[in-house]
């Protein structure tokens, strides 16, 4: 808006200045050179447009126009009317015009006017009298011209001035109300900070004072099942004693998903990297899912691809890890097949390890893969109601993923099962440094 008026503006003022400029020509009995430098000062204004479309900016037309606008005052002044002359009103206008649109530029603005003021006074004291090109009785018609034109120009700028000050005033109120709202919203998350924080330490808390009943309700069913006979009058209580084992051993497991919760939650929970043999490991987690696994039919199949070897890794997350994948995908497969895969892959950027849980169950929508992975919230509304389960395992998955410098990622459609892959750094491992007796073990081998 700034540049469309200040391009009228410069279309329209010189229109208005021809007006004088066409009194000046019919009240003149000889044309001068005088008037033709006007003429050909007040047209240059049409050019400005064109320079601002050049400089794609306002500062250096403002100043070219502000400038010339002077020199037409100061130059018309001095050979039309002197104080009296019809151009003389422009420099108020010239003025206007810079502090308006250069209002960061002033000092520019006011150093190219005294230059011209000075130019102005020395010719004034060296040239004596100001000439009379036309008589001052013949100037009354023309300044009258010329003042209410200065006033039609100086009052279209001030309705634009007063528009922009009007859209700063709304500006600065809009910013106000959002400094208070940033404001109020800052206090609201402080004060939701703070509540989490005493969450998490409430669920550490109860978490850790849980557990301890619960072992020794698993110890001690264990030890009375121990002391059961196998004998038919024994068989139900025997039964009783699993039940009971089976439930605390899966209370304890909810227990411990909600305590690694909130130590990631309050930032306690610590990755501890150490050497991993990914074969080994994978291995293990495998003999101890096969009995989940097999509970509905479902076949456990593994594949590697290559020698994973040895990484940097925390041994006991990434088991975790594989463990909840494979508990979920035996909870929502029957008679299908799980597939555990493990790969090695080299890239320019360092050798990623790639861990992928194939499934063929009840597979997922679209809007359930949206809030997979977060607390508490499982992938569709009826799943805890069908198959159990709180929702903490992904979301611990997750973040044990990213605290060790990878992802995890999820391919899903309803009825074709599911595949999470996980993808982590394989950081290469220093061996450990040798013992102080190993050199002597080693010289005793040799010299045996």
């Amino acid at each position: 808006m700034k540049i469309r008026t200040f391009i009228f503006l410069h279309l329209l003022g010189p229109a208005m200045g021809q007006s004088v400029i066409v009194f000046l020509y019919k009240a003149s009995t000889v044309v001068t050179w005088q008037f033709w430098v006007l003429e050909a000062a007040v047209a240059s204004f049409w050019a400005v447009p064109l320079l601002v479309k050049h400089s794609k900016s306002l500062a250096w037309p403002t100043f070219t126009s502000v400038q010339v606008l002077v020199f037409i005052s100061l130059f018309g002044a001095y050979h039309y009317g002197g104080i009296s002359s019809p151009f003389l009103p422009w420099l108020l206008i010239a003025l206007l015009l810079g502090f308006f649109y250069m209002a960061e530029r002033t000092r520019t603005v006011l150093t190219g006017v005294m230059i011209q003021l000075l130019v102005f006074i020395g010719a004034r004291l060296v040239m004596g009298d100001f000439p009379e090109l036309l008589p001052l009785a013949s100037l009354k018609t023309v300044n009258l011209i010329s003042i209410l034109a200065a006033l039609a120009y100086i009052t279209m700028l001030s309705m634009y001035y007063e528009t922009v000050m009007r859209a700063s005033a709304g500006l600065e109120k809009s910013m106000r109300e959002h400094m208070a709202n940033a404001e109020v919203l800052r206090d609201a998350m402080q004060k939701a900070e703070q509540a989490s924080q005493q969450k998490s330490i409430f669920l550490a808390k109860m978490s850790h004072e849980l557990r301890t009943p619960l072992n020794a309700v698993i110890g001690y069913s264990e030890m009375l099942r121990d002391d059961l006979e196998d004998t038919p009058a024994n068989s139900q209580r025997a039964d009783d004693l699993d039940r009971i084992n089976a439930a605390g051993r899966h209370l304890l497991a909810l227990v411990n998903d909600v305590l690694d919760l909130s130590r990631i939650e309050s930032n306690r929970e610590e990755v501890v990297i150490e050497a991993v043999d990914v074969a080994q490991l994978v291995r293990e987690v495998m003999a101890t899912a096969a009995p989940l696994v097999s509970k509905k039919d479902n076949r456990l199949v593994f594949k590697m691809a290559g020698e994973p070897g040895v990484i940097g890794a925390d041994a006991l997350k990434l088991r975790q890890c594989l463990l909840n994948l494979l508990s979920n995908a035996a909870k929502f497969t029957s008679r299908g097949t799980i597939t555990l895969s493990v790969a090695r892959h080299e890239r320019v950027d360092g050798d990623r390890l790639v861990l992928e849980v194939r499934d063929t169950g009840i597979g997922m929508s679209e809007d359930g893969l949206k809030k997979l992975f977060q607390a508490f919230s499982q992938a569709e509304a009826d799943t805890s109601q069908k198959f159990g389960g709180t929702g903490l395992g992904l979301a611990l998955t997750r973040r044990f993923c990213t605290l060790m410098g990878g992802s995890i990622n999820v391919e899903s459609k309803p009825g074709q099962g599911s595949c999470f892959i996980i993808d982590l750094p394989a950081r290469a491992v220093d061996p450990a440094p040798a013992r102080d007796d190993e050199p002597a073990a080693a010289a005793l081998a040799g010299a045996a």
